[in-house]
């Protein structure tokens, strides 16, 4: 049987969980009223819980959905081999179909298909066994995101971040969060300016949740309210996550990422991105090409069965938008700091990787 994954220490609750056969994870649309876990125990469940945004984050969707793909398979795993790759199929399918923009949800499915190119025997045991390893090794990637970030703060920074880029859209540790984490415990003093984020305010339900949790100081914004901080001085640094890094180094994240970039430009600001190297997409030559995922309308016209704008009222929703590479001051990876990201430096990356 499969040993239970490693657990981050560096928070205290766990985003995803294998438990008792199943997958559970923290459904974050009800943060930071309540912490429940959302059990999952085939792919249908861990797309629907993908699509609906229980669980969210570039990371952590590559993790559940590796995760997603093992447990279909295990429901055949009295059935002969045709039967099971049957299954991982149809589980490939529904997954990869759950959300477009993050690649790490690709990169995760990719992998799980060559753990079928190269087992033979007991293939739903070898799903699950790198699931478990994919969840494992997010944890260490980010706690190394993290020192390396760490080492570009002062002590007594002024951190501006957007969205959720922690312990809750990873298996653990966080990314942009893991860099303040870090530089939490090498001892410098910190402050986290959070943007709400509209419109599913991730930075007031989660980020400001997480870092509480923590004992991080933090200090929540209204979107808007970023460069009015930026023109008193009141930020040093902003440093954001992402869910795809195209081959020239323009950065897809949550909406309003793009924006704090240029206003981080005008007031010579850093403006840092911390990701692991399953985000970089080779493949998308440039930014434009990256898909932007269109969410439902009712999503800004009310919330909490209130509405606030007119019924017919016509509504763009894109949830990501793309900041160019040459806004980017450096790329945090695992494998180190890249200082203005482009086509050239990615490709040296992605080949010692």
């Amino acid at each position: 049987m499969s040993l239970r994954p490693t657990i981050s220490p560096a928070t205290g609750f766990e985003t995803l969980r294998w438990h008792a056969g199943a997958l559970e994870m923290i459904d974050q649309r009800l943060l930071p009223a309540r912490v429940e876990y959302c059990r999952c125990s085939d792919a249908t469940e861990v797309a629907g819980a993908i699509r609906s945004m229980v669980v969210r984050g570039a990371p952590a969707i590559g993790v559940a959905a590796a995760y997603g793909v093992a447990l279909e398979v295990m429901r055949r795993s009295a059935d002969g081999r045709e039967t099971q790759l049957a299954a991982f199929e149809k589980a490939f399918a529904e997954l990869a179909a759950s959300r477009p923009t993050a690649v790490n949800l690709a990169w995760a499915l990719n992998r799980q298909r060559q753990v079928v190119a190269r087992t033979q025997n007991d293939l739903p045991g070898a799903l699950l066994e790198d699931a478990h390893c994919i969840l494992r090794e997010d944890i260490a990637i980010n706690e190394a995101i993290g020192r390396h970030g760490a080492a570009l703060l002062r002590d007594g920074a002024r951190i501006l971040t957007h969205c959720n880029a922690g312990a809750l859209a990873t298996a653990g540790h966080g990314t942009a969060l893991g860099v303040l984490r870090s530089a939490l415990a090498s001892g410098k003093r910190i402050h986290v300016f959070a943007d709400e984020t509209r419109p599913m305010l991730q930075g007031a339900r989660l980020t400001a949740w997480e870092l509480a949790q923590d004992g991080i100081p933090v200090t929540l914004l209204v979107d808007g309210a970023a460069a009015f901080l930026m023109s008193r001085g009141e930020i040093d640094v902003v440093i954001v996550g992402a869910d795809r890094v195209a081959a020239n180094g323009d950065t897809a994240n949550k909406i309003g990422t793009y924006g704090l970039a240029v206003l981080a430009q005008r007031h010579a600001i850093p403006f840092y991105v911390a990701c692991p190297i399953s985000t970089i997409d080779p493949a998308l030559p440039h930014g434009l090409l990256i898909p932007i995922e269109e969410r439902a309308a009712d999503e800004i016209t009310g919330a909490a069965g209130v509405r606030w704008a007119p019924a017919g009222i016509s509504v763009r929703n894109p949830a990501f938008d793309v900041t160019p590479a040459a806004l980017i001051s450096a790329l945090i990876t695992e494998q180190g700091v890249l200082l203005r990201p482009g086509r050239a430096s990615l490709q040296e990356l992605l080949a010692v990787r």
